[in-house]
């Protein structure tokens, strides 16, 4: 069955506005409807101050659509527009935990090539230069396929290239790389990473079953993330890819505290809600003095492929503009696109699997920027360390 743009309007009108106040269709909060192989995206528009109270209007419309026959899934967002082009003032992050004090080694210069962040004490990695951290401030935003993306970006622009996939309740690697079974240990007791498609990959989702549920405590993160990252045989590479988990929670700030990253890839959508919980991640990598090396929009627009039409479904330019006010490197814009999600959900990462293809012509162009940003962060890091020279 044909589902039509006039069948989901119709279906709307029975969903009512805030507060009971007539449907969201009459009241003007539905965007332009678009419809893909019975698949329905649209947004909503709802004041920014209501955003987290409006969330259940949200899925009411979300449930409506799908009752529909022939509709196969629908993807519904919230947006929101401020007045007056105010931007919403970021919210203050938790204090960190304060960690457990160790011994200050004498200062010194650091070495060529040393990660900018491992200049501020934290440990690193033998036989990994680099680690870069893929991050967002809230779920469903595409960031662990934009991770992978990436890495496979990195490789395929001549680096040495793994992924640790952080997200200890959510690992994505083992489906997006479609990686199966169990990692080897070397003499029993550091695990050699599983690989695919040239990467070396790390995850909780090759120790534990796909359906086992993870309900640790921070600590019990922590010290699985710790054992991920340094008993794991990685070297060498050139640069390690962490796919963090979604959010700025204890976890992901103590990690970000105590792994010597290189730099953080913010990752979000062009809605304005999306930004807000991105500046809160981008708030945390500043408050732990870990580099910011961009933005990447994601499922910044959607190209028609029957008739090539350009559709805005989330907005446009969000992320490029915040990028902006805030004086960080936009990376890139990374379209909607079905090829992305069927590739990723099969295991086949676009970028490996079309390698010519124009969206794996993106991420191969996010990765270069990402890779001079974290050159530029390493040149400045070295040249603000003074040098003693004696005459």
């Amino acid at each position: 069955m044909t589902v039509t743009k006039e069948s989901v309007v119709e279906r709307l009108k029975t969903v009512n506005g805030p507060d009971f106040t007539g449907n969201i269709v009459d009241l003007g909060m539905v965007s332009e409807i678009f419809i893909a192989d019975s698949k329905v995206f649209f947004s909503i528009t709802v004041p920014a101050a209501r955003a987290q109270e409006l969330e259940p209007l949200r899925a009411a419309a979300e449930r409506a659509v799908k009752a529909i026959p022939g509709v196969a899934s629908a993807v519904v967002a919230l947006t929101a527009e401020k007045k007056g082009g105010g931007m919403e003032a970021p919210v203050p992050l938790r204090p960190a935990a304060p960690l457990p004090a160790a011994p200050q080694p004498a200062p010194q210069r650091p070495a060529p090539h040393a990660p900018a962040s491992q200049s501020h004490g934290r440990r690193g990695v033998p036989g990994i230069d680099a680690i870069i951290a893929v991050a967002s401030g809230k779920g469903g935003v595409g960031k662990s396929t934009t991770a992978v993306n990436l890495a496979l970006g990195l490789a395929a622009n001549g680096l040495k290239v793994g992924v640790l996939d952080a997200d200890i309740y959510g690992p994505s690697m083992p489906r997006l790389l479609n990686i199966h079974g169990r990692p080897q240990t070397v003499d029993g007791k550091v695990l050699k990473p599983m690989q695919n498609y040239g990467l070396k990959v790390m995850s909780m989702g090759f120790l534990v079953d796909e359906e086992t549920p993870m309900i640790w405590r921070g600590p019990m993160v922590m010290s699985a993330l710790t054992q991920m990252l340094r008993e794991v045989e990685w070297g060498p590479l050139d640069v390690l890819v962490v796919d963090m988990p979604p959010g700025t929670g204890d976890a992901q700030l103590t990690m970000a505290q105590q792994v010597p990253l290189a730099g953080a890839v913010i990752v979000s959508t062009p809605q304005d809600l999306a930004l807000i919980d991105a500046r809160k991640g981008l708030n945390m990598f500043k408050k732990v003095d870990v580099p910011l090396l961009g933005i990447v929009e994601n499922m910044s627009y959607f190209l028609a492929p029957d008739t090539g039409k350009r559709y805005d479904i989330f907005g446009h330019g969000g992320a490029r503009r915040e990028a902006e006010r805030l004086g960080v490197t936009f990376l890139g814009e990374v379209p909607l696109e079905m090829g992305i999600r069927e590739s990723s959900d099969a295991g086949t990462p676009v970028v490996a699997s079309k390698p010519e293809g124009a969206e794996a012509k993106i991420y191969r162009d996010i990765a270069s920027k990402v890779w001079e940003r974290v050159q530029e962060e390493r040149g400045a890091a070295e040249a603000a360390v003074p040098s003693i020279v004696f005459e």
